[in-house]
């Protein structure tokens, strides 16, 4: 099962962690990442401490904790190499529709795009 497909029908918790420049790390929680043609993926987020992060150190880490299982996921670790901000292609993305007001309260929102440098299972170094 490719990666697309997995996270399209595994149900789980997500976590993308990201650090700055000096190293200082950071943890959110974040929704099932989006998958592009050319092999980019990509997570859409607001202008808090991870896309801080981002803007200083392009890598990240996001882990997937699958649902009812203590040792199933994955981790894809990842580094940025594109960001959209407010695009047409980014609310098409989005997986939970609100009100406009609603989204205009919660300030911009970008679409961060990253390569997948390595995948692992949750546990251990290897498949």
């Amino acid at each position: 099962m490719d990666l697309k497909d997995y996270f399209e029908s595994t149900k789980g918790t997500g976590v993308l962690a990201t650090a700055d420049k000096a190293g200082r790390a950071n943890a959110a929680i974040y929704s099932r990442p989006h998958f592009f043609e050319d092999g980019t993926i990509g997570f859409i987020m607001l202008q808090r401490l991870t896309h801080a992060n981002l803007q200083e150190n392009p890598h990240a880490c996001y882990l997937f904790a699958e649902s009812g299982s203590k040792s199933a996921g994955r981790r894809l670790y990842l580094t940025k190499v594109a960001e959209e901000k407010e695009t047409e292609r980014l609310y098409q993305l989005k997986r939970r529709k609100t009100s406009p007001e609603s989204e205009a309260e919660k300030g911009p929102k970008y679409l961060a795009i990253f390569t997948l440098d390595k995948v692992l299972p949750l546990i251990g170094d290897t498949e």
